[in-house]
């Protein structure tokens, strides 16, 4: 059952007994993602990591060019 059918089998169940319909599919999907990422800042800051700026360093370590390795001495 995807969540289409689920959706519609709920408000089906609501109406049936005189209940409010469900909120639509995907209503509070930018909240939960929002809350989310407060969380994950929350989570870095008590285990002393930088909250903010962390996925921009990281793709930049990834894509930056390497940097040059200091001549080996003999």
């Amino acid at each position: 059952m995807d969540a289409i059918q689920q959706q519609m089998f709920d408000t089906y169940r609501a109406a049936r007994l005189q209940e409010p319909p469900p909120p639509l599919v995907g209503t509070h999907d930018a909240r939960v993602l929002r809350e989310l990422r407060d969380y994950r800042r929350f989570e870095a800051v008590l285990h002393g990591r930088l909250a903010t700026g962390r996925l921009r360093a990281a793709l930049t370590r990834l894509f930056a060019p390497p940097r040059p390795r200091p001549p080996a001495c003999r």
